[in-house]
């Protein structure tokens, strides 16, 4: 069985800084995994674990996702390599492009039978590249995943809904995107950092995965909201008075 966990790297939100006008001062922040795909990578993992599976990881972005120090924080989680596109191209690519992209570097990968993603990235989280992925490929594909097992040629996932659990086989090959709940992502030790600069890193170029297609959403503008002045309005609480004026200052600001 061979497992491919889908990874986003994207710029570390604390280091996100934000000029007067509203733009986005990227130049100081660090690389970071998006807080859902860690999870995803972890069930992953333990999947791959008990199957005796191998996982490799596909990362698509910018030039700015791929370097030395982001590549041993993933290999370092229980994946056995790394795939890796870089090309400022992808920088603004929409959900199509991305999972249609990621789909192409699966089919390069070969042989897949599984791929698991987050079920959104921690900046757009629009919660479709597991769709457009599994539409571009031809497979089935269920999200809010919150319990993973392999069957024979099927996977069986618990999925939780809004007012009830369901348990969906699923045959093989499938994509599946799962929710934070599904594993808590393990701390890297030293000696799994050590070891994952020695894992095998594949690289592809643009023209590999058969360039980029042309984009369905139109990026406008990208900008941080403007601050709203508070109001600094103080009530007697020991008071009906008090109390009255407090919740009709509330209504008038809801």
């Amino acid at each position: 069985m061979k497992i491919a966990v889908m990874v986003k790297v994207l710029p570390d939100d604390q280091d996100i800084v934000a000029t007067d006008d509203g733009q986005l001062d990227f130049s100081r922040a660090k690389n970071t995994i998006s807080t859902y795909d860690l999870n995803a990578i972890e069930a992953a993992a333990q999947l791959a674990e008990a199957e005796g599976a191998e996982l490799v990881a596909v990362v698509a972005g910018p030039k700015r996702v791929d370097d030395s120090k982001t590549r041993k924080n993933i290999l370092s989680r229980g994946v056995d390599s790394l795939c890796i596109l870089a090309d400022d191209s992808l920088d603004l690519a929409d959900s199509r492009q991305t999972g249609r992209m990621l789909a192409k570097i699966v089919e390069k990968v070969g042989d897949v039978d599984l791929v698991v993603c987050g079920d959104g990235s921690a900046d757009l989280y629009a919660q479709q590249v597991d769709v457009q992925l599994a539409e571009a490929l031809g497979w089935v594909n269920t999200n809010a995943v919150v319990s993973l097992k392999a069957d024979g040629a099927a996977v069986s996932v618990e999925r939780v809904l809004e007012d009830e659990k369901e348990v969906v086989k699923m045959p093989l090959p499938a994509v599946v995107a799962v929710s934070p709940d599904i594993a808590l992502p393990r701390i890297a030790g030293m000696k799994d950092i050590l070891a994952a600069g020695k894992k095998p890193v594949v690289t592809y170029s643009l023209e590999d995965a058969g360039g980029l297609e042309d984009a369905t959403v139109e990026t406008l503008e990208i900008k941080a909201p403007q601050p709203t002045a508070r109001k600094k309005m103080l009530f007697d609480g020991s008071s009906d008075e008090g109390i009255d004026e407090f919740v009709k200052a509330l209504k008038e600001a809801m």
